[in-house]
């Protein structure tokens, strides 16, 4: 009787043994993919002032003081946005603070393990940048973070930069959908027009290639 009950338990244990491994398993997984998301933003403030020194060091990029700070003296580095011209538009004027603009925008954090380039938050288009196929956004110039609107008021129509934003002029230490806080900016910016308020632009079409 005792060898026919301690039969039926080791077969009880061996047909749950491989659900029990299986769910063990699963759960180790899901740990190590936690660990490595942590992993992936670790000392993510220190990392993100490192950067901004080495742009601040970097003589190829153009340094433009925030317009919302004081221009009559020198400032930190987090008080400039640090600008990588990729081309030169035929404009000469740049929009004020109360315009509306179109622009193709493409938004990047610092490079990480998982994302080398730097992950992408946001973008008007997809694919590589083109003039010609490249979804425009209409913005308010003002209605952006300091970094951005300081560049939009910088650039001229056909313009495009690399625009490198300290996170004290982005969102500072506030979290986003998929920005976490402390987190620089990197964006990609093409301008194609602006206009005053009282003025209109029709509704942007991207040509198809």
């Amino acid at each position: 009787m005792m060898n026919s009950i301690w039969s039926m338990v080791k077969g009880t244990v061996k047909g749950f043994l491989p659900f029990y491994l299986f769910t063990f398993l699963l759960l180790l997984s899901c740990s190590s993919d936690n660990s490595e998301d942590e992993d992936e933003f670790a000392n993510w403030e220190q990392r993100n002032d490192a950067a901004v020194s080495q742009w601040a060091a970097n003589s190829s990029l153009r340094k433009i003081k925030c317009f919302t700070k004081d221009q009559t003296t020198g400032g930190t580095n987090n008080d400039y946005i640090y600008v990588e011209v990729l081309e030169e538009g035929a404009g000469t004027e740049s929009p004020l603070f109360s315009d509306s603009v179109w622009v193709a925008y493409r938004g990047r954090l610092i490079p990480t393990a998982s994302s080398p380039k730097g992950l992408i938050f946001d973008e008007s288009y997809s694919g590589d940048f083109s003039w010609r196929t490249a979804d425009m956004a209409k913005f308010c110039t003002g209605a952006l973070v300091s970094g951005f609107t300081t560049a939009l008021m910088q650039m001229h129509p056909g313009d495009r930069w690399l625009v490198h934003i300290p996170y004290h002029l982005g969102y500072g230490s506030s979290s986003k959908t998929s920005i976490p806080g402390y987190s620089n900016l990197i964006f990609d910016i093409a301008l194609l027009d602006f206009w005053h308020p009282g003025e209109s632009r029709p509704e942007f079409k991207a040509r198809q290639e």
